[in-house]
């Protein structure tokens, strides 16, 4: 179990002394602790970036939220734990706020906090934590590349695609009418490390990108997904529709739309079957270069779909100005909005909204029936979860798609 380096800000000295205690009761030791803000970023700029940031969020002195914006800004803090007894809406307008800046938020503890909790906490964060700001070096990518710690950053991109298709898979997760019928699959990329085995699109995609390889491995993915559609209709009689993450950057070139047509001519899938879905959609331009790039894709057949709608804070803004056929409401705001009237009336919105404006709903992270019930009385959507099938390799699609023609849920 990996060791972890925590913050403590804490202007109590008698629970910041209890909280240190706490942590070392459950085998962390490399705790640094400040009773201001002035203090935690002395600590901070000294010590270097903690995986874990505790914080009280009513300082006698200093501002609580300025340091997390800072944390998250100059990637000091992984994951943000609140410890404050304030109203449920201050703490979710704080974690939000958290998110958007980039930082991982676990969730509130009560003050005083209890040694149950932290040790709970510190298992949580354990299971969540992702790759530092400084494991984003050439070191990394040639541990996840395969190649030798004395391979030049030349080399690395020579055996780049050779890696990607020895490393890299993709698995599927099927979307569905509220009936059960199936609507489509999501095509969701991994990476077999050789040392950390499986690795999520978080922890891989930023090496990839550092090495000079994202455009390479969008291009593998596409390629897989096209070859299954394939395989599924010469199989089946069926056309199978697939959505699949691409970059944004890939907007920027001039001859992507063609080359995408290319490939789905070749594999002879419709292009109205392809799904193309942009996160950080926040990022994206208004400008000339980003918008032909869309409306390319668009005038071939292809549908797009904003992949992270409400989490970047301008994604209504984008749906507005830019053309995308299809918005997913991520599980941040799905997954336990059968208890929680404020995500309901999130979820509620956009659905609303969307029927206005003529475009399609996915609702993705529904896990319990309860949360598929409450997506049912809110409206038409589409649903996408573990309740409904969890990611899957294609041969075990295949085989999911043979044995059933509709999902009972």
């Amino acid at each position: 179990m990996r060791s972890l380096k925590v913050l403590i800000l804490e202007d109590h000295p008698f629970q910041l002394m209890a909280l240190h205690q706490m942590l070392n009761a459950n085998g962390v030791f490399n705790v640094l602790t400040a009773d201001s803000v002035e203090v935690a970023r002395q600590s901070l700029a000294s010590k270097g970036p903690v995986d874990i940031a505790i914080c009280d969020l009513y300082l006698e002195h200093g501002d609580s939220l300025g340091l997390i914006r800072e944390m998250a800004e100059h990637g000091q803090a992984q994951v943000l734990v609140l410890l404050s007894d304030a109203d449920p809406d201050v703490l979710d307008g704080v974690a939000n706020m958290a998110r958007q800046a980039g930082l991982n938020v676990l969730g509130c503890m009560p003050k005083p906090a209890s040694a149950t909790a932290i040790g709970q906490m510190l298992e949580a964060c354990r299971q969540r934590l992702r790759p530092s700001p400084q494991a984003l070096s050439w070191d990394r990518v040639r541990q996840m590349l395969g190649v030798s710690e004395f391979a030049t950053e030349q080399l690395c991109a020579e055996v780049g695609e050779a890696a990607i298709e020895r490393y890299a898979s993709v698995c599927y997760q099927p979307i569905v009418s509220q009936a059960g019928d199936l609507q489509g699959v999501e095509a969701l990329a991994r990476w077999q490390d050789p040392e950390h085995g499986q690795l999520m699109p978080s922890e891989f995609l930023p090496l990839l990108e550092l090495a000079g390889l994202e455009q390479a491995f969008t291009w593998y993915v596409l390629e897989q997904v096209l070859q299954l559609c394939a395989q599924v209709t010469r199989d089946t009689g069926r056309e199978l529709p697939v959505s699949v993450n691409i970059p944004g950057r890939l907007l920027e070139q001039e001859h992507f739309a063609l080359a995408l047509q290319g490939l789905l001519q070749r594999y002879a899938v419709p292009a109205r079957n392809l799904t193309l879905e942009l996160v950080e959609t926040s990022r994206l331009k208004t400008d000339s270069a980003h918008v032909t790039g869309l409306l390319r894709l668009r005038m071939i057949g292809c549908k797009l779909s904003i992949g992270d709608f409400g989490i970047g804070g301008t994604s209504l803004q984008r749906l507005l100005e830019l053309p995308f056929t299809e918005l997913k409401i991520p599980p941040a705001f799905a997954s336990g909005m059968a208890g929680d009237e404020r995500k309901c009336a999130v979820v509620a919105g956009a659905m609303s909204m969307a029927g206005h404006l003529g475009v399609g709903v996915v609702v993705t992270g529904i896990e319990t029936p309860a949360d598929r019930d409450a997506v049912r009385a809110l409206g038409s959507a589409w649903l996408q979860g573990c309740l409904i099938a969890h990611p899957m390799s294609a041969q075990v699609l295949q085989h999911w798609l043979a044995q059933s023609t509709a999902i009972a849920l």
